[in-house]
């Protein structure tokens, strides 16, 4: 992960991107406990002018609330191309039913689309779907995960998030949270349900369904993500141990010091870094650089040709289990001072 890969027009991590992952397909992951209103919230958005061009692979038996004139149930993953324009079963894992969309699209067998919404089922980690962008290089170099979509249910959220250990697990790794139902809730319930998420996730950003309809934004523009939020700086610790908490450096970086401090967090604690993803000023380089690592993981830092706002200052936020936010800032502050000290060979 140390070593940089230069060419003629590129900075230090390659050509620069004129946004975060150039021209990428980008991919929405829609997670959220069983009856929070998914297939609702992707129907309505499908069914919008917006939502015209969206792939969609739905990793469940026949979900309820879709008919059967725009998803076609099958016994196993079912792809559909946005607005119903096309339905195909794919009888594999998401990285091949991936593939072959892709493969398709080129080929011209569907329709153009330009971007791709993962449903995933109800009981769904999103934790195995950020590995799978993270290790397929291949994959990667088509699509890429933009953010992970997760819905709340207004009614039934409360309980659900203390019952299932899934449940926060999907709020916590989102980058939008959508709470759903709100209509169907009087009194100060969805107040209630809103702080318990943002104690869950203070860096997501928080959207109300109205009737399972959201801003259509949260599908089609890119997704800065949680890395580039200056708000929420702090921890959170949850009840399942784990700890949200973003490390900001008001100085550039040597990349030295990001790479061999993330290399070695990797390697002690790799198994709890349940995702970080960053925003970073790195020595050298005119933009900004985009990280992100889950658990052993660690995806290509990719340069911005441009920060996103007069915000210089590099943010790298850490979603980890058992991990403190004290020792990871010790961990980064012990590496720079030794990168600072290193004479001559």
């Amino acid at each position: 992960m140390h070593q940089l890969f230069r060419s003629p027009d590129a900075g230090l991590f390659g050509r620069r991107l004129r946004h975060e992952r150039g021209a990428r397909i980008p991919v929405l992951l829609v997670t959220g406990f069983l009856g929070a209103g998914k297939t609702t919230l992707v129907k309505n958005f499908l069914d919008s002018a917006e939502g015209h061009g969206t792939a969609i692979v739905v990793n469940e038996f026949g979900t309820a609330g879709i008919d059967d004139a725009l998803l076609r149930s099958s016994a196993d993953e079912t792809v559909l191309l946005g607005n119903g324009c096309l339905c195909c079963n794919v009888r594999s894992d998401l990285q091949v039913a991936l593939r072959k969309l892709l493969s398709d699209r080129e080929r011209g067998l569907v329709p153009h689309f330009r971007r791709i919404v993962i449903e995933t089922s109800g009981l769904a980690d999103p934790g195995p779907i950020l590995s799978t962008f993270a290790t397929d290089r291949a994959l990667g170099g088509e699509c890429h995960l933009d953010a992970v979509i997760a819905v709340a249910d207004a009614v039934n959220g409360m309980t659900t998030l203390e019952q299932f250990a899934e449940a926060r697990r999907q709020v916590m790794l989102a980058d939008i949270v959508v709470l759903s139902k709100t209509d169907l809730v009087t009194g100060d319930g969805s107040d209630a349900l809103a702080a318990r998420l943002r104690a869950l996730n203070p860096r997501a950003r928080i959207v109300m369904a109205d009737a399972g309809r959201v801003d259509a934004s949260i599908f089609t523009a890119a997704q800065a993500g949680p890395a580039f939020q200056a708000e929420a700086i702090g921890e959170a610790a949850h009840s399942d141990g784990v700890m949200s908490f973003t490390l900001v450096f008001t100085d550039p970086l040597p990349w030295s010091v990001v790479a061999r401090s993330m290399e070695t967090l990797m390697a002690l604690r790799g198994a709890d870094i349940l995702r970080a993803k960053g925003l970073l000023a790195v020595e050298g380089c005119t933009g900004p650089v985009v990280v992100q690592f889950v658990q052993h993981l660690a995806h290509p830092p990719a340069e911005l040709q441009a920060w996103p706002d007069a915000d210089r200052t590099s943010r790298l936020v850490l979603i980890t289990r058992g991990i403190a936010e004290g020792n990871v800032r010790a961990l980064f502050d012990a590496v720079q001072a030794l990168a600072a000290t290193t004479g001559p060979r």
